[in-house]
């Protein structure tokens, strides 16, 4: 079976997403060590949401955001993407 091309903009689409959410958690790192103004943490935990795996590469790679608590949910934010993308990709990988 064929992956449709609809499926293929959706996986470019949530690739540039986490993109965006990593240079996010990226560029409020770099604003904290100059100290500029920073990006909300509750924008960063919409971006978070969005996009996960960007989000928690931004955070172990750039030590940024770690020992906050509520930065914990980025860990569910992951796994509900995983549950649906697996959901998702479901007929693909049985046919």
């Amino acid at each position: 079976m064929t992956i449709p091309d609809t499926t293929l903009l959706h996986l470019v689409l949530y690739v540039v997403l986490n993109i965006f959410s990593f240079l996010t958690f990226a560029d409020d790192k770099l604003k904290a060590k100059n100290n500029s103004w920073r990006t909300s943490e509750k924008r960063l935990l919409i971006y978070a949401f969005v996009g996960p795996f960007g989000a928690l590469a931004g955070m172990k790679l750039l030590r940024h955001k770690t020992q906050k608590l509520k930065f914990k949910i980025v860990y569910i934010f992951l796994l509900l993407h995983i549950l649906v993308i697996g959901y998702y990709l479901m007929p693909f990988l049985n046919g």
